[in-house]
């Protein structure tokens, strides 16, 4: 499917701006805890359901489709850079790319997410999941240089499923509430959970570095799921095999962002596992995530995304506050985003107000 792609220009790389390139945006400044103009930006899942140019360009093609082809990685990952004026780009993928890559049968089933076709429970089912290499995904890094060629001095941000939250999907064989089946292994095989883990580590690395290595600019290692674990059994089960994919790619020098849901209890460690920015949902405040973490990470948040329905007035002050949190003695550092992912119905124009509003209020 053709599609159109086309230089775009953020507020991060105005004509007034001297930002010689994306590793010297507002964004990457901000996440090094560098001195910026305003706060810089972006949303999760900006890239996606909410733009009207998404469901065109997504007509009857499947999720994982677009996801493998590079033309249309690029057209959709622009999109909200050209309407909103983020300040950076999120590269368009899903976390499970990985996965079909070294060849798991799984698909995204409309309304319900993916779904893994053979689940992985013993050692037997272990032992189909190879390691992920870059000739597996050479369509990921030919996505990248297409896009970093075409967004100019703004950042492109790599992202991958963290190994929690990749192990669930596949023992489950799909969403799950409660995460039964992958606490039963996690507790009854703890040799076959961490070794899992260590396979999925692997697979998220070398999907990170292939992004970094083709010229993403920053990273978001996802763990949606975390949030339904221990403190105890995070330490214990999770955050060696994060800290594996988060400390392996250190070397290549981009900073590193680290999210999950309902994580207010694991921050410190899930900042310890090798991040440079802490992503905190809309539940914790800047300052409180902040504090746990010691004050020595930069912040990554925190608006919740059903505000986006409120009156702008509303809406507005919230932003307000946050920006100013975001801005106050103790955070070292912020980004301005969501406290999870875009909803489906919102209004584009909103979040183009909000990116709008966020500039204006944060600018030195």
């Amino acid at each position: 499917m053709p599609c159109e792609t086309r230089a775009v220009t953020s507020p991060a790389a105005s004509s007034t701006d001297l930002t010689p390139s994306p590793a010297d945006s507002v964004l990457v400044r901000a996440a090094r805890k560098q001195p910026v103009g305003h706060t810089p930006v972006w949303f999760m899942r900006q890239a996606g359901r909410s733009l009207p140019e998404y469901r065109e360009v997504r007509r009857d093609v499947p999720m994982l489709t677009a996801c493998r082809t590079p033309e249309l990685v690029t057209e959709i990952t622009l999109q909200p850079v050209r309407r909103h004026g983020v300040d950076a780009a999120i590269f368009f993928s899903d976390i499970v790319v990985p996965l079909m890559a070294v060849g798991v049968d799984l698909d995204i089933v409309a309304g319900t997410g993916p779904v893994i076709a053979e689940p992985i429970r013993t050692r037997a089912d272990l032992d189909r999941l190879p390691e992920l290499t870059a000739e597996h995904v050479p369509d990921i890094a030919e996505s990248v240089r297409l896009l970093v060629g075409e967004l100019g001095h703004t950042p492109l941000i790599g992202f991958a499923g963290a190994p929690f939250t990749l192990a669930s999907y596949l023992v489950e064989g799909g969403p799950s509430k409660n995460h039964e089946r992958t606490k039963a292994l996690m507790h009854g095989d703890p040799q076959l959970w961490s070794d899992l883990c260590a396979r999925l580590a692997q697979i998220s690395r070398t999907f990170l570095r292939v992004q970094v290595e083709a010229g993403a600019s920053a990273v978001q290692l996802f763990d949606s799921w975390a949030g339904h674990l221990s403190r105890a059994d995070y330490l214990r089960h999770v955050e060696p095999h994060s800290r594996s994919v988060l400390e392996g790619i250190g070397d290549l020098g981009v900073p590193r962002i680290h999210f999950g849901v309902g994580t207010g209890e694991l921050l410190p460690a899930m900042a310890q596992a090798g991040a440079d920015v802490i992503g905190v949902d809309y539940r914790v405040s800047l300052s409180d995530g902040a504090a746990r973490t010691g004050g020595r990470y930069a912040v990554q948040g925190n608006l919740d995304p059903a505000l986006l329905f409120a009156p702008w007035e509303a809406l507005a002050a919230r932003v307000r506050e946050i920006v100013d949190e975001g801005r106050a003695a103790g955070v070292p550092g912020h980004i301005f985003n969501l406290g999870h992912g875009v909803l489906p119905d919102t209004d584009p124009a909103v979040l183009t107000r909000v990116v709008e509003l966020v500039h204006e209020h944060s600018a030195r």
